[in-house]
């Protein structure tokens, strides 16, 4: 029998210790292996272009091209390739901005030891990794909003605005929304302007992470 080909990864980090001790986490374990290596966000997209890979680990803060826009920009050049982000921010935008650049995951640095080979085999099952905290913080983070007021009551929404809500959360336009529903561009700005007011929201990012929050839509 052929021994399991490996799990061929990139990892991006601008701090040289870190992505030693990481490494040293990664290449212990039998089905995983480091190709390459980058020292900020820029570098990993080279790298990505020259090495075989199958999952990108990115720290999010790094020179040049954060680990964001490198996951936004490695989403595009390969579309099969599973990205974690591999961070020190226990942060709820953060995590929200990850996934909708088209990472798969979040583990936070202080648990890697822990969490990371398991979030590295998640990945490549396309199976989304949250570290358990985060899950505890945006459950005690939208608890506090309904509490002061800043989440609105879901009843306060029409059925037609929630379709109009889901279908902007992913990511169609005025004209393809008006399409869908059958509705004037007009009628679906109204709804939209409605949802923003309603909700207290500010733009489609937070409508978004609204739905994503409502159950509207798969982060």
């Amino acid at each position: 029998m052929p021994a399991p080909s490996k799990i061929r990864i990139l990892l991006a980090d601008d701090h040289a210790l870190v992505r030693r001790g990481v490494r040293l986490i990664l290449d212990r374990e039998p089905d995983l292996e480091v190709v390459a290596e980058a020292g900020d966000g820029a570098e990993a997209i080279e790298m990505a272009r020259t090495h075989d890979i199958d999952l990108a680990v990115l720290d999010i803060a790094m020179p040049r091209l954060t680990g964001l826009q490198a996951t936004r920009e490695l989403a595009a050049l390969k579309p099969g390739l599973r990205i974690l982000m591999l961070t020190m921010h226990d942060n709820e935008q953060y995590f929200f901005q990850a996934l909708k650049a088209g990472a798969c995951g979040y583990v936070l640095k202080s648990v890697a030891d822990r969490d990371l080979v398991a979030a590295c085999r998640a990945a490549m099952r396309d199976e989304p990794f949250l570290y358990p905290g985060a899950v505890t913080a945006l459950i005690r983070n939208y608890l506090d909003r309904v509490r002061h007021g800043e989440e609105a009551p879901d009843q306060i929404v029409t059925a037609r605005e929630e379709e109009v809500l889901k279908l902007v959360a992913e990511g169609h336009s005025s004209k393809e929304i008006a399409e869908i529903l059958v509705i004037s561009v007009k009628t679906v700005q109204r709804h939209r302007a409605n949802l923003l007011h309603k909700l207290g929201l500010r733009d489609r990012l937070e409508l978004t992470r609204y739905a994503i929050r409502a159950g509207l839509i798969e982060p």
